[in-house]
């Protein structure tokens, strides 16, 4: 499958956006976070954490499956250097500037300044200290996946894997036959879960969530280059939406029941499990179906949309930070919060990381081609 999936870039784009979104709604939910609100809507929780059960995995998925199509027929070494240059070296120099103006905000009272901030930066790691990676935990996640991923290029390259390929082939065209792939996902829970119970974002601690991570970022690497099985997963997209729509139900009819109770909370995990495969085999079916097409806005806003994240959560933060006191109703401050944040980040992104080959480089983004090079390969 050589040619552009649109679909996958229009998900990427619909995900990295509703972060954006979530994390403005964190301000003002139940859950505690760098900053908040003084007036809390406890009822954002249940709706919050149903998002949160299938949002990060599918952007894994949404990642394997951009990484089987940047793949071709690159060796190891050049995939590495790849993936140092887009996910290590912004994440390196995002902990030294994006991040601190998160925790110094989140710590004000505490210092004079920023740049006194700065001065205690590495008394500690965070929650208890100063040092922390904050939202670019993903770039960490996906970085360690990535490198991991190299073992499996061979197999990838292989015969065998062409059998195994043909395998998924027959899977997918049996009705529903793709829930299948939702076991090993709970079999890597249950085996980790009462281990690492809760996901940190920290990595030592938080090889329950690597490991649905790593699944569903090896599940868009195989599902993604082949026709025939995301033709399949197009074709019974009606069967994952009635699933999503079950599950999430569940979710929402039996809370109290499935918590009360040890085994009410295993089960409240495995129908969130399910819920989170069969949603995203429903956003893949109906975004290939519906969504499989260019448009002029696509390229610009998957070019974007890399910077964006590095740059949303401390400008959500910075910009929460002046409008939380203001004595206005909790709508407006989210409106306030979200419009405000946009205008800075494009600002930014437009004027001082477009124009300049150093900020793109820091941001992940490749450098701008002179116009000698652009000729050069418009006559190759």
């Amino acid at each position: 499958m050589n040619e552009r999936q649109f679909y996958i870039d229009w998900i990427r784009i619909f995900l990295i956006f509703s972060v954006f979104l979530f994390h403005v709604g964190m301000i003002f939910n139940g859950w505690g976070w760098h900053i908040k609100n003084d007036i809390r809507i406890d009822a954002l929780n249940p709706i919050m954490s149903m998002l949160h059960a299938w949002r990060m995995p599918l952007l894994f998925l949404v990642s394997g499956a951009g990484t089987r199509f940047a793949l071709g027929h690159r060796q190891k070494g050049e995939y590495a250097t790849e993936r140092t240059k887009r996910l290590f070296l912004p994440l390196l120099i995002g902990m030294f500037t994006l991040v601190p103006v998160q925790v110094y905000i989140e710590r004000v009272a505490n210092y004079p300044n920023l740049f006194n901030f700065y001065l205690h930066l590495f008394e500690g790691s965070y929650p208890q200290g100063n040092f922390s990676w904050h939202h670019l935990w993903f770039l960490v996640y996906l970085y360690f996946i990535s490198m991991i991923f190299l073992l499996l290029i061979g197999f990838y390259r292989s015969a065998y894997y062409q059998k195994f390929e043909n395998f998924m082939e027959r899977l997918a065209q049996k009705k529903a036959g793709l829930v299948i792939l939702f076991i090993p996902v709970l079999i890597s829970q249950a085996l980790l879960r009462p281990f690492f119970p809760h996901e940190t974002h920290a990595f030592i601690d938080d090889w329950a969530s690597m490991a649905m991570f790593f699944l569903y970022f090896i599940y868009g690497f195989i599902l993604s280059g082949s026709i025939s099985i995301m033709s399949s997963v197009e074709q019974q997209r009606r069967i994952w939406l009635v699933l999503s729509a079950a599950s999430t139900m569940l979710l929402f009819i039996l809370p109290g029941m499935m918590k009360t109770h040890e085994s009410g909370s295993a089960m409240y995990g495995l129908i969130s499990y399910f819920m989170s495969w069969v949603i995203s085999l429903a956003i893949l079916g109906y975004s290939r179906k519906y969504f499989n097409t260019d448009h002029p806005l696509r390229k610009p806003l998957n070019t974007a949309i890399y910077p964006f994240y590095l740059l949303h959560q401390p400008v959500i933060i910075v910009m929460a930070f002046y409008v939380i006191p203001l004595g206005v109703p909790i709508i407006v401050k989210a409106l306030a919060i979200t419009l405000t944040s946009l205008m800075a980040i494009w600002f930014i992104y437009r004027w001082l990381i477009i124009p300049a080959n150093l900020m793109r480089v820091v941001f992940g983004m490749r450098k701008k081609q002179r116009n000698s090079d652009i000729r050069l390969k418009a006559e190759e």
